[in-house]
């Protein structure tokens, strides 16, 4: 399986135009917004887990990192509510379950094979516009707040993604609101303006010059 699997052009998912597709696991519907791979992918992926559903433990090769964008996720390493940040880094295992129901974005076997940094953050604390969330020679991550109206420029290197997690932004002329997300490759910069409730986007940098 190949969605947006061209890693050298712009890319945007609307969340409200991006239909819910049934996985293995009964329960738990995706929206797959990047994919190379079958079950077992290089992915990255908005899952809604129901109230009750789970997956089977298994082993993330590749690593995981995900945010918490609605309700609880769970596993044998705790609760984590809305706003959480999570990194399992390769080789890591888990049982991943929502007994009142959850909603995430998660990254699948994106990780460099010697990382091995586990991470855990809420990302409600604190008020500042920028957040750190993790940062190796590799890739940046970070939850960054735009005040409404801002004008946004970026030159990131080795590409660039934006999740909208509340409010929105407009973007070469297209408009993104929550739950949207944009994927620009190396070497394009971003230039944007934040809507009239401002933004808050969950970004990461430097991570697709490899996929080139």
């Amino acid at each position: 399986m190949r969605i947006n699997a061209d890693f050298a052009k712009r890319v945007a998912v609307h969340f409200d135009d991006t239909p819910w597709i049934a996985s293995p696991a009964p329960g738990v519907e995706r929206k797959m917004l990047d994919r190379i791979g079958k079950e077992v992918a290089r992915a990255t992926t908005i899952v809604r887990f129901a109230p009750g559903s789970a997956f089977k433990a298994h082993t993330h090769d590749g690593g995981e990192e995900y945010l918490v964008l609605d309700g609880v996720f769970q596993d044998e390493l705790g609760d984590f509510p809305v706003g959480s940040y999570v990194r399992n880094p390769p080789t890591s295992r888990h049982t991943p379950a929502a007994m009142d129901g959850a909603i995430i974005l998660v990254k699948l076997h994106q990780f460099q094979p010697e990382d091995r940094h586990q991470v855990q953050i809420n990302t409600n604390i604190g008020a500042d516009p920028v957040l750190p969330l993790f940062h190796d020679a590799h890739e940046e991550v970070r939850v960054e707040t735009w005040a409404p109206g801002a004008r946004v420029g970026k030159e990131p290197e080795g590409g660039m993604e934006v999740f909208v997690v509340d409010g929105g932004f407009t973007e070469n002329g297209e408009e993104f609101a929550r739950w949207d997300w944009l994927r620009l490759p190396p070497g394009q910069g971003f230039s944007g303006r934040a809507g009239p409730d401002g933004a808050r986007v969950w970004i990461k940098t430097g991570h697709l010059a490899q996929m080139l």
